[in-house]
């Protein structure tokens, strides 16, 4: 048997986007300027969309801030979606212990906002400039450092210099018949609902993938947590 031996398929934002029209019957010669303008709009309001169906795997990262004892409140980057897990590294030799989200109400439930001590929960404030704020307030027992791991944004799509979507492999048919759903409803409404089926499809198929291949464990808090 012959194979190709490679794995690099990754066609650029172009290949893609004509992909797309292809499925609405919009062919190549029929193209305009307007056709590939409307093509990367809708593309980044498909990665928008992608971007809030989230865990997406692919998007995650590792953020490490350093504590100032008496702060509270940090800054989180702006392309940051979500905060999955969070922990504290501290002491010598440096030792890690999680700490857990809380929500606003119940932060605002909290008599001593200002009490120091060591951090135990964070409320992430999603605005449009995110915070995360510690309780209890950084004190100066230790150094500390906060450790989060956070899914982001989805990079912007663009035609120039055969630029790819930062898609990982499993995930291009999905972009492509999503686009294709977004393209109909401007070229070929009567499709809509097809294209939306379609999408659907993909999407399932590769989200049912993008997944932690792991034991879940559920078990009854008998105990405090202490440090």
């Amino acid at each position: 048997m012959t194979t190709s031996g490679t794995f690099a398929f990754n066609p650029a934002l172009g290949s893609l986007a004509l992909s797309a029209f292809g499925r609405i019957q919009v062919r190549p010669t029929e193209l305009t300027q307007r056709h590939l303008f409307d093509a990367q709009q809708e593309s980044n309001f498909l990665l928008s969309e992608i971007s809030n169906l989230q865990p997406n795997l692919w998007t995650v990262g590792l953020t490490s801030t350093a504590l100032v004892a008496g702060t509270a409140t940090y800054s989180v980057a702006a392309q940051t979606v979500m905060i999955l897990d969070a922990y504290i590294t501290y002491g010598s030799p440096a030792t890690d212990r999680l700490i857990f989200p809380v929500s606003r109400t119940e932060y605002a439930s909290y008599p001593d906002k200002t009490s120091q001590g060591f951090p135990t929960v964070f409320w992430y404030d999603r605005l449009v400039a995110q915070t995360i704020t510690l309780w209890m307030v950084p004190d100066s027992a230790y150094t500390y450092t906060l450790n989060y791991y956070s899914c982001r944004q989805v990079q912007d799509t663009n035609y120039i210099n055969g630029q790819n979507v930062e898609l990982p492999y499993r995930f291009l048919d999905a972009f492509v018949s999503g686009l294709a759903h977004r393209l109909s409803r401007i070229y070929r409404p009567e499709q809509e609902q097809i294209r939306a089926a379609d999408y659907k499809r993909a999407w399932d198929i590769a989200a049912g993938q993008d997944v932690e291949n792991v034991s879940l464990y559920i078990v009854p808090g008998l105990s405090g947590y202490y440090r």
